[in-house]
């Protein structure tokens, strides 16, 4: 453009296109290193097709293109205003409080456990009866990490296997002896201590909360004490998240996601195990809850300790890493500093939109409707026989509302951009339910397992040395 001068509109047109070119190329490249190949062709295409409107005006040698042009500026400042405004965040008044507390031998995992002819089994299906045709559908399948099953993996399952069994050898720990001599100290500082030294020990994110009566279960369903009413003199709970790797998870249901559930059981558990021990030695009785051998009902410990709400698919989206975490709780009678539930009612709003874990979800075990009123409290019922059925023919946990949910994104500048988004404004989060479709595919396909995780069956008499 020799000789020519550019207005100020003109320049302003440039700095807009650049600045689409530039945020949606960041785009791109964030989404190669995800390896999200779709969302980082779009975001490539996106910032040359978007950006382009505003530098060719801006650029132009041609007359009488300036009402063209402020007309385009001014409809992508109104854009841009209005989806920063905060709009629709609305506190929800009624009370999610549970109204009594749930029976651990209820739930699938417990059954699961029950073995036919048992007095155990016979007690529980004569209380029951309701519950055994389903149940029965379920042990009439190979069950988790069995030859037979859809997704049989022999490497990922025997991986998986050896992490259960060590978690196995870990649930003995999760009480002992406590110090004689109590030390006194201050409630603000030891509460920061331990926090701080679970993020050492690799937490995520670490929150306290009162325990409360409806956090524990009512009888225990598993292990020696079966059928015992379960009781905690502790008025304390240390409730923190360990992060699922995102790609352990993508591959869901393949056995990648199995391997990654038990790794982070043990991982959550050697956490909660080493809290509880410190608590111990400083006088006070502490209990750590891990896989198989808990005693509340994690979700809503962390919840009530800030961590998160309870979406649709009924379990615990984080601030930082959505579902794709596994929790870990200390429970004591050491006096700790709460921290409060930080109530966020756009995960409720956002989950009622997306639906999106419950069109990929391939038992049909996560509904579409909305909440309903369960125990006197509104939300989301999950079927969970039908979701534990799948996962004895899949022989893993499934895992695929947890790869696709759109608060599952990685930690990073990008995705928590939208996440500020979407807290701030139900403009945005209705945008972003539509954006992560766009980018990523309303039911996007499995990703292949981790290139170290593939192999070929050697046939018999291949094998040499």
């Amino acid at each position: 453009m020799p000789g020519s001068t550019l207005t100020p509109l003109d320049w302003l047109a440039v700095a807009v296109g650049v600045v689409i070119f530039l945020m949606l190329a960041f785009a791109a490249v964030v989404s190669a290193r995800e390896q999200e190949p779709r969302a980082a062709v779009v975001s490539s295409v996106l910032a040359v097709a978007l950006s382009a409107p505003y530098l060719l005006l801006g650029l132009n040698e041609f007359k009488g293109v300036a009402p063209v042009t402020a007309t385009l500026l001014l409809l992508t400042g109104g854009a841009a205003i209005a989806l920063v405004i905060p709009l629709g965040k609305k506190r929800i008044s009624e009370d999610d409080t549970p109204r009594g507390r749930i029976d651990e031998r209820d739930i699938m995992f417990a059954r699961n456990l029950l073995e036919v002819g048992s007095a155990r089994f016979d007690e529980y299906y004569a209380a029951h009866p309701e519950k055994r045709t389903a149940d029965d559908a379920f042990r009439a399948l190979p069950g988790l990490l069995a030859p037979g099953t859809t997704m049989y993996d022999l490497y990922a399952y025997a991986a998986a296997g050896a992490t259960e069994e060590t978690v196995e050898y870990l649930r003995p720990l999760v009480d002992g002896e406590v110090a004689a001599e109590r030390v006194v100290g201050d409630a603000q500082a030891v509460t920061e201590f331990i926090k701080s030294w679970a993020l050492k020990l690799g937490a995520v994110s670490v929150g306290v909360t009162e325990l409360r009566d409806y956090h524990m279960y009512s009888t225990v369903g598993r292990g020696e004490q079966y059928g015992q009413p379960v009781e905690l003199n502790h008025g304390y709970a240390i409730a923190f998240t360990v992060e699922m790797s995102r790609e352990m998870v993508a591959s869901a249901p393949k056995g990648s996601i199995a391997m990654e559930s038990y790794q982070q059981y043990l991982a959550a558990g050697a956490i909660a195990i080493q809290v509880a021990q410190l608590i111990r030695k400083l006088g006070y009785s502490a209990r750590a809850h891990m896989d198989g051998n808990y005693r509340v009902v994690c979700p809503l410990v962390a919840r009530d300790a800030g961590l998160g709400e309870i979406g649709r698919m009924g379990l615990l989206l984080t601030r930082e890493l959505g579902p794709r975490v596994r929790l870990g709780v200390v429970t004591t009678e050491l006096p700790l500093v709460t921290d409060a539930r930080r109530f966020d009612c756009t995960v409720i709003d956002f989950c009622a939109r997306c639906k999106k874990c419950a069109e990929i979800c391939p038992s049909k075990a996560i509904r579409f409707g909305d909440r309903e009123e369960i125990g006197g409290v509104r939300r989301w019922r999950i079927d969970q026989e039908a979701c534990f059925t799948l996962w004895c023919r899949l022989g893993t946990d499934c895992g695929r509302c947890v790869s696709v949910c759109p608060y599952s994104h990685p930690d990073n500048l990008l995705h928590n951009f939208v996440r500020v988004g979407v807290r701030n404004s139900s403009l945005f989060r209705r945008l972003a339910i539509w954006l992560d479709d766009f980018f990523y595919g309303r039911r996007p396909p499995s990703a292949e397992l981790p290139e170290w995780m593939r192999w070929e069956p050697v046939a018999e008499g291949d094998v040499t040395g």
